[in-house]
C-alpha cells in the first residue's frame, strides 16, 4: 500500500477506454478518524468518498466543485461528500453510529446501511454560471452501481464503477479504492465484452491493495496485453477549507436579534463544520464586533 495515496488516470487500446485507478487509503482513515464511524458506517463513506474522487477527476475541470449527497431509506441517512478537480474530497454522513450484521457474503452490508430507496444526485458548481444538478434513483445502495448509474443517466457515459474499503474489526481502516472504467465512443463490441468479463473476474480492489498491489498494477490486471497510456498520476488527500473567519461570515448572516439574545444570554457560540468536524469558538468579544460589523 502506497504511503502517498494517489490516483491514476489513462487511456486504453487506443483510445477505447478511460481508465482511473485509486488508493486512497489514507482519505478514508481520515474520514473515520474524524467522525468515529463504526463499520457499515466507515464503508458506506469510504465508499462515497472514493466513488466521488472517481467521478470528480473524470469529469470536472479547472476550478469546478461537485457535492454528492446520497439519500437512501438505510440508518446511516444523508451521505454528502463534496470533491474538485484537484483530487480532494470531504464529506460526512448523519448517522456516524452505525454497525450491522455481515451480508451473505460475509462482507460488510453496505446496501442495508444506506438503503436502496432514495435519491442519488451531483451538483455541479462552475466557476461561471448557476450550479447544476442531475439526480437518480438509487439502484443498489452498494454505491458502485449507483455510481455507474449516475453516469450512464445523467452524463451520458456507459462506465462500470468499483468501489471497496476494507474495515478493521475495531473500526479502523486497513485500505480504500477503486476503479472507474469509461467507455469511449470508439470502443469495439468485443473489446467491451471482453473488458466486462476482467471486471467480473477482477477481485475486490481492497484485497489488492491488501496484497500491496498499486493502481498501476490492478490497471494492468484490468487491461492485460493492452496498451495502456498513463496520463497522470495525482495524490489524493481529505481536506477541508473551512476556518473561523468562514463561520463568522455564518454567524453575521443570522438576524440582529439572534446575536444579540445570544451575546446576552449565552455570553459565547460554538460551530462545528459537519464535513471535518473542527470547532470553532467565539467569546463573547468576538460576537460584540461581529454584530458591530453587521449594524455598519
Amino acid at each position: 500500500m502506497a504511503e502517498n495515496n494517489y490516483l491514476v488516470k489513462s487511456v486504453v487500446a487506443d483510445g477505447m477506454f478511460r481508465a482511473y485507478v485509486i488508493d486512497a487509503t489514507n482519505v478514508v482513515k481520515e474520514a473515520q478518524q474524524r467522525h468515529d464511524t463504526w463499520s457499515a458506517a466507515s464503508a458506506a463513506l469510504g465508499r462515497s468518498l472514493v466513488g466521488t474522487l472517481l467521478l470528480s477527476s473524470s469529469v470536472l475541470k479547472g476550478a469546478e466543485k461537485m457535492t454528492v449527497k446520497i439519500q437512501g431509506d438505510g440508518p446511516v441517512g444523508a451521505i454528502v461528500v463534496d470533491g474538485n478537480a484537484d483530487g480532494t474530497v470531504k464529506g460526512y454522513l448523519q448517522n456516524p453510529h452505525i454497525n450491522l450484521p455481515l451480508n451473505d457474503k460475509g462482507k460488510i452490508d453496505v446496501r442495508s446501511a444506506v438503503g436502496t430507496t432514495g435519491t442519488f444526485s451531483v451538483t455541479k458548481d462552475m466557476p461561471v454560471g448557476d450550479p447544476f444538478t442531475g439526480q437518480v434513483p438509487i439502484v443498489s445502495g452498494e454505491l458502485g452501481e449507483d455510481f455507474t448509474y449516475y453516469l450512464a443517466q445523467s452524463e451520458q457515459i456507459p462506465s462500470s464503477v468499483g468501489l471497496s474499503v476494507f474495515v478493521n474489526a475495531d473500526n479502523s481502516i486497513e485500505v480504500a479504492g477503486g476503479f472507474l472504467v469509461q467507455v469511449m465512443p470508439g470502443a469495439t463490441d468485443e473489446a467491451i465484452s471482453e473488458l466486462e468479463k476482467k471486471i467480473a473476474d477482477l477481485p475486490l480492489v481492497s484485497e489488492l491493495l491488501r496484497q500491496n498491489k498499486t493502481p498501476e498494477d490492478i490497471l494492468q490486471m484490468l487491461f492485460k496485453d493492452q496498451d495502456v497510456k498513463i496520463l497522470d498520476k495525482m495524490p489524493v488527500a481529505f481536506k477541508c477549507d473551512c476556518s473561523k473567519e468562514r463561520f463568522a461570515k455564518a454567524l453575521a448572516s443570522i438576524s440582529r436579534a439572534g446575536m444579540e439574545e445570544m451575546i446576552n444570554q449565552d455570553h459565547h457560540a460554538e460551530a462545528v463544520c459537519h464535513f471535518c468536524g473542527n470547532r470553532y469558538e467565539y467569546s463573547e468579544t468576538e460576537l460584540k464586533k461581529i454584530l458591530v460589523q453587521m449594524k455598519a
